[in-house]
């Protein structure tokens, strides 16, 4: 199967639940949002699961921000894993989601620049947080977050969910379920705080992102800023510890706007090396 294929899946379903997707777009104000079920036929969703490899192939980032496996290196894994990947790029898919989100001149990354696929065992999380504002060399605004989830019948009560924080990480969030072939879609920019909840059961959470990159920020007005996570309501040591950390890794984007750091989560193709 490839992304063509799985791509012109994704965009059948999209045209079906145009009005649904747009309704729930314009409804989440602030952080924007929309998700759609049942995306692709569900043994290739299942393929696709098959198609994650062992954690420990896998890179850990653990801190107070995060907990969870990432890779973006693709040709490292199952062939069925980058096709799903980049069928989310298919023109076609990126034409229908910029007619949902009425956001310009969407610009899928093939570098998967903080993309690819993500893997969370039991405790793990990722805290409130905005998105860094733009791509791995701060030319395009990232816009969209395209999570489609391939973990077989996931439950609220497993943890592990998305999260939205509208009124900001002081507040309450609203719960998008990781459900087995979903596929969530929301804004990113300076308002978007968003989190993933603790998984509690002993079921790995295994996700497809990608992100949507502009010319054009998600909003009326320019803005940058690096990745900023915060405490949870309950966290209060923590929120100070991160606020802090927020500011410092600010500081130094101000210096070094590229930062100091290589973000290792990106896809190094090979034609490239």
């Amino acid at each position: 199967m490839k992304r063509t294929d799985i791509g012109q899946f994704v965009a059948a379903r999209l045209r079906e639940n145009l009005d649904s997707a747009c309704r729930q777009w314009r409804e989440n104000a602030p952080v924007h949002h929309f998700f759609i079920d049942d995306v692709l036929p569900q043994e290739l969703a299942m393929e696709i699961r098959r198609g994650f490899p062992e954690a420990s192939t896998m890179m850990l980032r653990k801190s107070l921000r995060e907990l969870k496996y990432v890779s973006a290196q693709m040709n490292e894994h199952a062939p069925i894993l980058e096709e799903a990947i980049f069928a989310f790029q298919e023109p076609e898919v990126v034409d229908l989601v910029a007619q949902i989100t009425q956001l310009n001149a969407l610009c899928p990354d093939e570098h998967l620049y903080a993309g690819g696929i993500s893997m969370m065992g039991r405790g793990h999380f990722l805290n409130p947080h905005l998105d860094n504002s733009h791509d791995k060399d701060r030319q395009r605004y990232r816009v969209l977050n395209l999570l489609y989830y391939v973990s077989p019948d996931w439950r609220a009560e497993n943890g592990g969910n998305l999260e939205v924080w509208p009124n900001g990480p002081k507040a309450g969030p609203v719960t998008i379920v990781s459900k087995f072939n979903r596929l969530a879609v929301m804004i990113t920019n300076q308002h978007s705080w968003h989190s993933v909840s603790p998984n509690l059961s002993d079921e790995a959470r295994c996700c497809v992102s990608n992100y949507y990159f502009s010319d054009h920020p998600a909003g009326n007005a320019g803005y940058f800023h690096p990745t900023s996570f915060r405490g949870r309501p309950q966290q209060p040591v923590r929120d100070v510890v991160l606020r802090a950390d927020a500011t410092a890794r600010g500081l130094v984007r101000k210096v070094f706007p590229k930062g100091v750091v290589v973000n290792k989560q990106v896809y190094h193709k090979e034609d490239e090396e």
